[in-house]
Protein backbone atom coordinates (compact mmCIF):
# COMPACT_ATOMS: atom_id res chain seq x y z
CA UNK A 1 0.00 0.00 0.00
CA UNK A 2 1.49 3.41 -1.24
CA UNK A 3 2.14 5.82 2.40
CA UNK A 4 1.73 9.79 0.88
CA UNK A 5 3.55 10.08 3.77
CA UNK A 6 6.82 8.61 2.54
CA UNK A 7 9.32 9.07 -0.51
CA UNK A 8 8.52 6.02 -2.09
CA UNK A 9 10.89 3.93 -4.35
CA UNK A 10 10.00 3.40 -7.46
CA UNK A 11 10.19 -0.16 -8.98
CA UNK A 12 9.41 0.08 -12.42
CA UNK A 13 11.01 3.13 -14.43
CA UNK A 14 9.81 3.63 -17.93
CA UNK A 15 12.97 6.24 -19.62
CA UNK A 16 11.75 8.01 -22.90
CA UNK A 17 11.60 5.07 -25.10
CA UNK A 18 10.25 4.63 -28.38
CA UNK A 19 8.65 1.66 -30.04
CA UNK A 20 8.36 0.82 -33.49
CA UNK A 21 6.44 -2.02 -35.31
CA UNK A 22 7.39 -3.70 -38.46
CA UNK A 23 10.48 -1.17 -38.56
CA UNK A 24 8.60 1.68 -39.57
CA UNK A 25 5.47 2.28 -37.97
CA UNK A 26 5.90 4.72 -35.11
CA UNK A 27 3.98 4.04 -32.06
CA UNK A 28 5.37 5.27 -28.75
CA UNK A 29 7.11 8.50 -28.46
CA UNK A 30 9.09 9.38 -25.99
CA UNK A 31 7.12 7.76 -23.45
CA UNK A 32 8.39 8.43 -19.32
CA UNK A 33 6.55 7.01 -16.60
CA UNK A 34 7.53 5.62 -12.94
CA UNK A 35 5.70 3.30 -10.78
CA UNK A 36 5.93 3.68 -7.47
CA UNK A 37 6.29 0.63 -4.75
CA UNK A 38 2.89 -1.06 -3.94
CA UNK A 39 1.20 1.87 -5.74
CA UNK A 40 -1.86 1.85 -8.27
CA UNK A 41 -0.71 3.90 -11.32
CA UNK A 42 -3.40 4.36 -13.70
CA UNK A 43 -2.08 4.64 -17.74
CA UNK A 44 -5.10 6.34 -19.16
CA UNK A 45 -6.10 7.20 -22.95
CA UNK A 46 -8.50 6.29 -25.54
CA UNK A 47 -8.12 3.14 -27.86
CA UNK A 48 -5.14 3.79 -30.18
CA UNK A 49 -3.57 5.83 -27.48
CA UNK A 50 -0.78 3.70 -26.85
CA UNK A 51 -1.72 1.77 -23.93
CA UNK A 52 -1.38 -1.55 -24.50
CA UNK A 53 2.03 -0.94 -26.44
CA UNK A 54 3.36 0.80 -23.26
CA UNK A 55 2.47 -2.14 -21.12
CA UNK A 56 3.95 -5.29 -23.76
CA UNK A 57 7.26 -2.99 -23.84
CA UNK A 58 7.96 -3.33 -20.38
CA UNK A 59 6.75 -7.27 -20.44
CA UNK A 60 8.53 -7.47 -23.13
CA UNK A 61 5.78 -9.13 -25.42
CA UNK A 62 6.23 -7.27 -28.63
CA UNK A 63 8.82 -9.06 -30.33
CA UNK A 64 5.66 -11.63 -31.17
CA UNK A 65 4.13 -8.66 -32.88
CA UNK A 66 7.30 -7.51 -34.96
CA UNK A 67 7.50 -4.74 -32.60
CA UNK A 68 10.45 -3.26 -30.85
CA UNK A 69 11.85 -0.36 -28.20
CA UNK A 70 14.18 1.32 -30.22
CA UNK A 71 14.99 4.31 -27.83
CA UNK A 72 15.40 4.58 -24.14
CA UNK A 73 15.31 2.18 -21.32
CA UNK A 74 12.98 0.20 -19.08
CA UNK A 75 14.24 -0.49 -15.30
CA UNK A 76 12.57 -2.36 -12.57
CA UNK A 77 15.00 -2.32 -9.35
CA UNK A 78 17.04 -0.11 -10.76
CA UNK A 79 18.14 -2.97 -13.86
CA UNK A 80 17.53 -2.52 -17.13
CA UNK A 81 15.05 -5.14 -18.76
CA UNK A 82 14.04 -4.41 -22.00
CA UNK A 83 16.30 -7.32 -23.37
CA UNK A 84 15.43 -10.11 -21.19
CA UNK A 85 12.97 -12.59 -21.95
CA UNK A 86 9.14 -12.45 -21.15
CA UNK A 87 9.65 -15.67 -18.45
CA UNK A 88 12.90 -14.15 -17.02
CA UNK A 89 10.68 -10.93 -16.34
CA UNK A 90 7.95 -13.18 -14.45
CA UNK A 91 10.47 -14.87 -12.08
CA UNK A 92 11.60 -11.31 -11.41
CA UNK A 93 7.91 -10.30 -10.16
CA UNK A 94 6.19 -8.27 -13.32
CA UNK A 95 3.82 -10.14 -14.76
CA UNK A 96 0.85 -8.92 -17.55
CA UNK A 97 -2.61 -9.75 -17.58
CA UNK A 98 -3.93 -9.46 -20.95
CA UNK A 99 -6.41 -7.13 -22.72
CA UNK A 100 -9.53 -9.66 -23.43
CA UNK A 101 -9.51 -11.86 -20.45
CA UNK A 102 -7.34 -15.11 -22.33
CA UNK A 103 -8.39 -18.25 -20.08
CA UNK A 104 -7.64 -21.35 -21.27
CA UNK A 105 -10.89 -22.38 -21.87
CA UNK A 106 -11.27 -26.25 -21.72
CA UNK A 107 -9.30 -25.95 -18.39
CA UNK A 108 -11.61 -25.33 -15.78
CA UNK A 109 -11.30 -22.94 -13.60
CA UNK A 110 -9.05 -24.06 -10.91
CA UNK A 111 -6.86 -25.79 -13.80
CA UNK A 112 -6.55 -22.01 -14.82
CA UNK A 113 -5.38 -20.90 -11.55
CA UNK A 114 -2.83 -23.69 -11.07
CA UNK A 115 -1.22 -22.63 -14.47
CA UNK A 116 -0.18 -19.26 -13.04
CA UNK A 117 2.23 -21.38 -10.63
CA UNK A 118 4.13 -23.52 -12.95
CA UNK A 119 7.22 -20.95 -12.85
CA UNK A 120 7.71 -21.57 -9.11
CA UNK A 121 9.85 -23.71 -7.58
CA UNK A 122 7.34 -24.29 -4.79
CA UNK A 123 5.72 -26.85 -3.17
CA UNK A 124 2.01 -28.36 -3.17
CA UNK A 125 1.75 -27.29 0.22
CA UNK A 126 2.42 -23.69 -0.64
CA UNK A 127 0.60 -23.24 -4.29
CA UNK A 128 -2.44 -24.86 -2.12
CA UNK A 129 -2.19 -22.17 0.40
CA UNK A 130 -1.60 -19.49 -2.14
CA UNK A 131 -5.11 -20.92 -4.26
CA UNK A 132 -7.00 -20.57 -1.11
CA UNK A 133 -5.62 -16.54 -1.07
CA UNK A 134 -6.97 -16.10 -4.30
CA UNK A 135 -10.39 -18.02 -3.35
CA UNK A 136 -10.11 -15.26 -0.47
CA UNK A 137 -10.23 -12.60 -2.94
CA UNK A 138 -12.45 -14.12 -5.71
CA UNK A 139 -14.92 -16.32 -3.77
CA UNK A 140 -16.92 -16.81 -7.23
CA UNK A 141 -14.33 -18.61 -8.26
CA UNK A 142 -14.25 -21.10 -5.26
CA UNK A 143 -17.80 -21.85 -6.66
CA UNK A 144 -17.28 -22.40 -9.86
CA UNK A 145 -13.57 -23.84 -9.64
CA UNK A 146 -14.38 -26.82 -10.91
CA UNK A 147 -15.93 -25.38 -14.14
CA UNK A 148 -14.97 -24.89 -17.70
CA UNK A 149 -13.76 -21.67 -18.41
CA UNK A 150 -15.25 -21.09 -21.66
CA UNK A 151 -18.47 -21.35 -19.98
CA UNK A 152 -18.12 -18.71 -17.19
CA UNK A 153 -19.16 -15.34 -17.55
CA UNK A 154 -16.99 -12.24 -18.62
CA UNK A 155 -16.51 -10.89 -15.33
CA UNK A 156 -15.74 -14.15 -13.79
CA UNK A 157 -12.92 -14.54 -16.33
CA UNK A 158 -11.11 -11.55 -15.37
CA UNK A 159 -11.25 -12.94 -12.32
CA UNK A 160 -9.74 -16.09 -13.56
CA UNK A 161 -7.05 -13.68 -15.33
CA UNK A 162 -6.24 -11.80 -12.39
CA UNK A 163 -6.06 -14.92 -10.23
CA UNK A 164 -3.69 -16.89 -12.53
CA UNK A 165 -1.44 -13.73 -12.29
CA UNK A 166 -1.48 -13.53 -8.90
CA UNK A 167 -0.62 -17.43 -8.41
CA UNK A 168 2.84 -16.89 -9.94
CA UNK A 169 3.99 -14.26 -6.23
CA UNK A 170 4.16 -10.94 -8.60
CA UNK A 171 5.23 -7.99 -7.17
CA UNK A 172 3.84 -5.78 -10.01
CA UNK A 173 0.77 -6.61 -11.98
CA UNK A 174 0.58 -4.56 -15.60
CA UNK A 175 -3.58 -5.01 -15.95
CA UNK A 176 -4.27 -4.23 -19.43
CA UNK A 177 -8.16 -2.90 -19.51
CA UNK A 178 -9.84 -4.76 -16.80
CA UNK A 179 -12.94 -3.16 -17.40
CA UNK A 180 -13.51 -3.87 -21.06
CA UNK A 181 -17.10 -5.19 -21.89
CA UNK A 182 -17.84 -5.67 -18.55
CA UNK A 183 -21.03 -4.10 -16.78
CA UNK A 184 -20.69 -1.35 -14.13
CA UNK A 185 -21.52 -3.52 -11.48
CA UNK A 186 -19.29 -6.11 -12.14
CA UNK A 187 -16.09 -3.22 -13.41
CA UNK A 188 -16.64 -1.91 -9.48
CA UNK A 189 -16.26 -5.07 -8.19
CA UNK A 190 -12.77 -5.59 -10.44
CA UNK A 191 -11.55 -2.72 -9.46
CA UNK A 192 -12.41 -3.11 -5.34
CA UNK A 193 -10.65 -6.30 -5.69
CA UNK A 194 -7.32 -4.55 -7.04
CA UNK A 195 -7.81 -2.03 -4.43
CA UNK A 196 -7.43 -4.85 -1.31
CA UNK A 197 -5.25 -6.79 -3.32
CA UNK A 198 -2.50 -3.37 -2.78
CA UNK A 199 -3.89 -2.22 0.51
CA UNK A 200 -3.40 -5.99 1.78
CA UNK A 201 -0.70 -8.31 0.16
CA UNK A 202 1.12 -5.03 -1.09
CA UNK A 203 1.05 -5.81 -5.13
CA UNK A 204 1.93 -2.77 -7.17
CA UNK A 205 -0.08 -2.29 -9.88
CA UNK A 206 0.29 -0.24 -13.36
CA UNK A 207 -3.54 -0.34 -14.94
CA UNK A 208 -3.88 0.79 -18.43
CA UNK A 209 -7.77 1.90 -18.81
CA UNK A 210 -10.12 3.59 -21.17
CA UNK A 211 -12.82 4.10 -18.24
CA UNK A 212 -10.56 7.26 -16.90
CA UNK A 213 -13.72 7.67 -13.89
CA UNK A 214 -13.22 4.56 -12.17
CA UNK A 215 -9.29 4.45 -12.85
CA UNK A 216 -8.74 7.75 -11.12
CA UNK A 217 -10.76 6.84 -8.08
CA UNK A 218 -8.74 3.95 -7.56
CA UNK A 219 -5.82 5.41 -8.44
CA UNK A 220 -2.88 6.86 -6.83
CA UNK A 221 -1.28 8.38 -9.84
CA UNK A 222 -2.16 8.42 -13.36
CA UNK A 223 -0.78 9.22 -17.03
CA UNK A 224 -2.72 10.44 -19.71
CA UNK A 225 -1.53 8.91 -23.36
CA UNK A 226 -2.05 10.10 -26.58
CA UNK A 227 -0.98 9.59 -29.91
CA UNK A 228 1.70 7.63 -28.06
CA UNK A 229 2.65 10.63 -25.97
CA UNK A 230 2.55 11.25 -22.55
CA UNK A 231 -0.14 14.59 -22.48
CA UNK A 232 -0.32 15.09 -18.88
CA UNK A 233 0.27 13.10 -15.60
CA UNK A 234 -0.20 13.57 -12.04
CA UNK A 235 -1.75 12.55 -8.45
CA UNK A 236 -5.06 10.92 -9.71
CA UNK A 237 -6.97 13.13 -7.07
CA UNK A 238 -5.43 16.07 -8.94
CA UNK A 239 -5.98 14.96 -12.05
CA UNK A 240 -9.73 14.21 -11.26
CA UNK A 241 -10.08 17.69 -10.85
CA UNK A 242 -8.13 19.08 -13.99
CA UNK A 243 -11.14 21.29 -16.12
CA UNK A 244 -9.61 19.46 -19.13
CA UNK A 245 -9.60 15.81 -17.97
CA UNK A 246 -13.11 16.70 -16.29
CA UNK A 247 -14.35 17.82 -19.60
CA UNK A 248 -12.36 15.81 -22.28
CA UNK A 249 -11.86 12.70 -20.15
CA UNK A 250 -14.61 12.18 -17.59
CA UNK A 251 -16.99 14.22 -20.08
CA UNK A 252 -17.98 17.57 -17.50
CA UNK A 253 -17.02 20.82 -17.27
CA UNK A 254 -18.17 24.03 -15.02
CA UNK A 255 -20.95 24.15 -17.59
CA UNK A 256 -22.42 20.95 -16.70
CA UNK A 257 -21.71 17.72 -18.85
CA UNK A 258 -20.42 17.51 -22.35
CA UNK A 259 -21.76 16.49 -25.45
CA UNK A 260 -20.01 14.45 -28.36
CA UNK A 261 -20.71 17.32 -30.21
CA UNK A 262 -19.78 19.78 -27.92
CA UNK A 263 -16.31 18.27 -27.51
CA UNK A 264 -15.18 17.29 -30.87
CA UNK A 265 -12.52 20.03 -31.59
CA UNK A 266 -10.87 18.59 -28.14
CA UNK A 267 -7.59 18.30 -30.24
CA UNK A 268 -7.49 21.92 -31.16
CA UNK A 269 -8.51 23.16 -27.90
CA UNK A 270 -6.60 21.05 -25.53
CA UNK A 271 -4.73 23.71 -23.31
CA UNK A 272 -2.11 20.77 -22.47
CA UNK A 273 -0.20 20.56 -26.01
CA UNK A 274 -0.66 24.45 -26.86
Amino acid sequence: MLDAGKTQENLLEVNNIEVIYNHVILVLKGVSLSVPKGGITALLGGNGAGKTTTLKAISNLLHSERGEVTKGSILYHGKTVQHRDPASLVKAGVIQVMEGRHCFEHLTVEENLLTGSYTRTASRAEIDLDLELVYSYFPRLKLRRKSQAGYTSGGEQQMIAIGRALMSKPETILLDEPSMGLAPQLVEEIFTIVKNLNEEEGTTFLLAEQNTNVALRFAHYGYILESGRIVMDGPAAELRENPDVKEFYLGMSDDGRKSFRDVRSYRRRKRWLS
